[in-house]
């Protein structure tokens, strides 16, 4: 499914550029943003607006942030992060995100959790490997989430700790598309409240989590969702999240990934393992594939900067990747497994903490996609 975003940031920095020669804030703001003239040890603010535009939405207005800071202002430490996003469409829909990774002190302990509120119609393309090509259906709802998890270190960058996740779907309603008779409503079409517990277990010996030069992040997540904590329905969901970055040279980093969710019960259609999105297989809708469990991969070549005189805050990556969702492992088949790929444009937006913006240009057999974010996509 293709968005096409217009990011303003470089408009923004244009437009402060003169209002900066009306006042002095608007001068200190840019040159931070050009120069990077904080210490690297100091915590770093950004904020932006935004545009996009998509059927389902019409244009949309949007300010994201980023806060990225070190523990103590020691950057022995890991770097750690808070990112926020609200929106607004002129077809009155909105929303408020918020993610965050964040280290204490000696990262003797990780938080890592989201929040989400959103008024935001969602694509149904059905449930399977084998949908149809086009959405059967809008579904416009009301999303609460909070996922939390909370880690502490147990060995030499091994973490293990609870996590929660709730997710409230409300106000519900399935919009037919032309063209398409009827279809049985999948689990959750009247809305459902997902509440699980569980744990997780985390290896992480990554410095910085948004732009990762060398190292390895794997995580093996069990949740249980059920009545007794006031789930509308009771399933089961694992993860396991598998992230490799190989140093090729001082400035290029090949990097991998291989994601699995199984999900066994009778999980809600929003709570399906889901493919697509701006991290994983990029190019595609997030949500375009659904079914109880998903296998997934990618890998990237990225350089960070790019080998030219002139700049030092240019640089490029191409990625490809591939998955499929499916029922059982005996439906499994390699037949099913759709691939991604596409390049990608970086620019160097805090030198000294070594952080980039990307732009990524996804393309799919269906179609293309446009990225553009803080941090590399994993």
């Amino acid at each position: 499914m293709f968005k096409p975003v217009l990011f303003l940031v470089l408009l923004l920095m244009s437009g402060l550029r003169l209002v900066a020669q009306q006042g002095n804030f608007f001068k200190r703001y840019i040159n931070s943003l050009i120069n990077d003239t904080t210490n690297s040890a100091d915590p770093q603010f950004i904020a932006y607006p935004t545009l996009a535009f998509a059927p389902e939405t019409s244009w949309e207005l949007g300010i994201s942030s980023l806060l990225v800071y070190y523990a103590k202002k020691d950057t022995a430490n890991r770097l750690s992060e808070v990112n926020g996003f609200t929106f607004y469409t002129i077809n009155k829909q909105y929303g408020v995100w918020f993610d965050h990774a964040l280290y204490s002190h000696q990262n003797k302990y990780a938080y890592l959790g989201r929040l989400r509120y959103q008024n935001f119609p969602i694509l149904y393309y059905g449930i399977g490997p084998e949908t149809v090509a086009e959405p059967m259906a809008t579904v416009n709802a009301q999303l609460i989430q909070v996922r939390e998890r909370v880690l502490r270190k147990v060995a030499r960058n091994l973490y293990l700790g609870p996590e929660i996740d709730l997710q409230r779907l409300s106000s519900v309603r399935f919009d037919r598309h032309n063209g398409y008779g009827s279809y049985v409503a999948p689990e959750g079409n009247q809305g459902s409240i997902s509440m699980g517990m569980g744990a997780g277990l985390v290896y992480d010996d990554r410095h910085n989590v948004l732009n990762v030069r060398d190292g390895a992040f794997a995580e093996l997540a069990l949740l249980k969702y059920a009545p007794a904590l006031g789930s509308s329905t009771s399933f089961t969901s694992v993860i396991s999240d598998n992230r490799f970055y190989y140093p090729v040279s001082k400035q290029n980093v090949f990097a991998a990934q291989v994601y699995g969710q199984f999900v066994s019960g009778q999980p809600p259609f929003n709570m399906l393992s889901s493919l697509g999105g701006e991290t994983i297989m990029r190019g595609y809708y997030a949500g375009r594939y659904r079914d109880k469990n998903q296998l997934s991969m990618q890998a990237e070549f990225r350089m960070l900067p790019l080998p030219w005189r002139f700049t030092k805050r240019f640089g490029a990556t191409f990625f490809a990747g591939t998955g499929t969702v499916f029922n059982s492992f005996g439906s499994l088949q390699v037949n099913q497994f759709v691939w991604a790929g596409g390049v990608g444009m970086r620019y160097l937006l805090f030198p000294k903490k070594d952080i980039f913006t990307r732009l990524d240009f996804a393309f799919t057999k269906e179609g293309t996609g446009f990225y553009i974010f803080i941090g590399e996509a994993f």
